[in-house]
């Protein structure tokens, strides 16, 4: 393919200007379609991790066996709108089809695939956009208050782990006070990520990747996408309103917005999203170096430039519903109980919509009926961590390039479970 074509990219998160700024290098000129400005969306509220071995999918056997208790459990990590239910399952009935053995197991090695590549592309991007200072290699650590507690809540992710080579350590007892002094000291049992990397300030994360892409003459245009104009099987522009945006190639990656469009390109994909909030509490005089999950009640606290985020579950509900922040706030007394002197006011609270499918498995790859719409979303979990690489693979597609990667378990038009 000929250098220098006009690429429209629908989204301006993690992905969105990763796929920019990976198509820029390629010589195309490149438009970021997007009403809001980028990385102000669900890529801001993450919990900041670089994750390469986050390959476990949310459908195993292990979660469906929790799922009861947990509906019953106003603190849980997951939540249903049960007005919403009827519309959502079909999208729940694959989700357990997608735990059964086989199918955790492929999808196991799908995902290690795409995150054990993750760090050396946000590398690339690091050095080029100047995001160093936001990126701290301090690992992830994940704690419970006794050694029966950790082997019951994280012993089966251990066993994947062990299986498939992902660097962990599982501490001694008292370790874990050592590596965050300031945690409860209860909390003495812990496993240690060492390769993860944590991102001080997410949402400025990706408007320094977007600032680069701007300054070497990208252009970001503040509108929604509507449709998309075709002939010949070809896309020949996306329409927006403010006009349409003519293009070569287009590349979706509205997160969990992108269902619509793809069908417009023949992919019927069964996206949903998993409404994810997060708490901003100022920082203690002892704070914490590194996220930590607190496995005995499914949630992290990630420290930030700005505070400690609180962020964790998952509400199953339209993405038109209002915001149902009990459950959040019955997480807060929690978490300053974990970490004493977490005892300022909530600064903030955020929701937001992550894109998933049913197997925890991203969408990449040519949409099925117009040869030049390219499909890159439904990262669920780890939208932070793949941005890059898919931003990479996005653009080796695009080349004719050999993207190193088999994308047969991410194709659009694969079963889902």
């Amino acid at each position: 393919m000929a250098e220098g074509r006009r690429i429209a990219i629908i989204g301006a998160g993690v992905v969105g200007t990763s796929t920019a700024l990976f198509l820029q290098a390629d010589g195309h000129d490149v438009t970021l379609i997007d009403p809001r400005e980028p990385g102000s969306g669900t890529s801001s509220g993450n919990a900041g991790i670089i994750s390469p071995g986050s390959c476990i999918p949310v459908a195993t056997p292990g979660t469906l066996k929790q799922v009861p208790a947990m509906l019953l459990d106003p603190t849980s990590p997951l939540a249903v709108r049960w007005s919403c239910l009827p519309r959502l399952m079909p999208w729940l009935l694959r989700f357990v089809l997608a735990s059964r053995p086989a199918q955790v197991e492929a999808t196991q090695q799908a995902l290690l695939s795409l995150v054990s590549r993750a760090a050396k592309e946000h590398d690339v991007l690091i050095q080029r956009t100047g995001a160093g200072y936001l990126v701290h290699r301090v690992g992830w650590l994940k704690v419970a208050s006794s050694a029966e507690s950790l082997r019951a809540h994280l012993g089966g992710d251990i066993a994947v782990y062990e299986r498939l080579g992902v660097a962990h350590q599982v501490l001694a007892e008292g370790d874990s006070l050592e590596m965050e002094p300031a945690l409860h000291p209860r909390l003495r049992h812990g496993l240690f990520m060492p390769v993860n990397r944590a991102i001080r300030h997410p949402q400025r994360y990706v408007e320094r990747f977007a600032a680069t892409f701007l300054a070497e003459g990208g252009r970001h245009l503040a509108a929604s996408a509507t449709g998309l104009r075709r002939q010949d099987g070809r896309v020949t522009a996306v329409e927006t309103d403010r006009g349409p945006v003519e293009a070569d190639h287009v590349v979706l990656c509205a997160g969990a917005l992108s269902k619509r469009l793809a069908a417009e390109g023949g992919a019927r994909v069964p996206l949903d999203a998993e409404r994810g909030y997060h708490a901003m509490l100022p920082h203690p005089a002892r704070t914490l170096s590194r996220p930590v999950y607190l496995a005995e009640h499914h949630f992290v606290l990630a420290p930030m430039e700005h505070g400690i985020r609180l962020t964790g579950g998952v509400e199953m509900a339209s993405p038109t519903a209002l915001p149902d922040w009990r459950r959040l706030r019955r997480l807060v007394p929690i978490a300053r109980d974990a970490l004493p002197g977490l005892d300022g006011e909530v600064q903030s609270e955020w929701l937001g919509f992550r894109p998933s499918t049913p197997d925890s498995r991203p969408v990449l790859g040519r949409a099925p009926d117009l040869a030049n719409l390219w499909l890159a979303f439904g990262h669920q979990h780890i939208g932070m961590t793949l941005g890059p690489v898919t931003g990479r693979i996005v653009a080796d597609l695009i080349a004719g390039r050999d993207p190193g990667v088999e994308l047969a378990p991410f194709r659009p038009e694969r079963r889902y479970w």
